[in-house]
């Protein structure tokens, strides 16, 4: 019963939108264990049992909570399904970071910043000016900046495919950042490569998502002495 609860529940999931592929192999391993124990409807002992199975206290704390929304959802349809309370293995040390929001003089700084990395002369100079604009500029994500393609870029703005629930949108474009576009592209056809990413390093690849923080000189560029905030995370509001 607990299995066909779960592909009904992943299946709404997958409706909305979702990927939801981490919580289902959480829920899947969950459901094994419970029904291996002859469990009907979820319980929340045995659910505190299947958690601390996980070798670290942030883990068990998410199969806690993943396993408590798909009870919450099937205790709406069935009262015999308990619900664990979410604090029950403890609460979560880590604390999300306030965003910050960059100001157009900290922006302008971050792409001034941008244009003394090393090797001058090169495409990277350009390009990180080129991308950290074009996100202060239209709002779009760094994930969606670095997806982008030369087809993407058209005549009436730039096409954002398959982003948040495998839509995509047309992104008009200011005349100021199609300038700013122009001349990157001038730099972008020197390289000669051939991969169709509009955004290249001068390997001739796109940039690694993962490596974005790291590309820019410290947190002088910015005047802040502390703790530099991540630029692709909150230039826009």
């Amino acid at each position: 019963m607990l299995s066909q609860d779960l592909a009904r529940y992943v299946e709404l999931q997958h409706r909305l939108g979702f990927r939801f592929r981490v919580q289902n192999t959480l829920l899947k391993s969950f459901v094994a264990f419970a029904e291996r124990h002859d469990d009907r409807y979820v319980q929340a002992t045995r659910v505190f049992e299947w958690a601390r199975l996980a070798p670290s206290p942030p883990q068990r704390r998410n199969r806690l909570l993943t396993v408590r929304r798909f009870a919450l959802a099937l205790s709406a349809e069935d009262r015999r399904h308990e619900i664990p309370p979410a604090d029950a293995l403890g609460h979560s040390p880590l604390e999300r970071r306030i965003p910050h929001i960059y100001s157009a003089d900290e922006i302008a700084a971050l792409m001034q910043a941008a244009t003394r990395l090393k090797p001058a002369g090169s495409i990277r100079p350009v390009m990180y000016e080129t991308l950290f604009g074009l996100i202060a500029a239209t709002g779009m994500r760094i994930s969606e900046a670095l997806s982008l393609q030369l087809d993407d870029l058209i005549a009436d703005g730039l096409i954002i495919r398959q982003t948040k629930f495998h839509k995509s949108r047309l992104l008009p474009l200011h005349a100021t950042t199609w300038d700013a576009l122009n001349r990157y592209l001038v730099a972008r056809r020197r390289l000669g490569t051939l991969n169709n990413a509009l955004f290249v390093s001068a390997a001739g690849v796109s940039p690694a998502y993962r490596y974005r923080d790291r590309q820019l000189p410290p947190a002088r560029a910015l005047d802040r002495p502390a703790r530099r905030p991540r630029p692709t995370g909150s230039l826009y509001s």
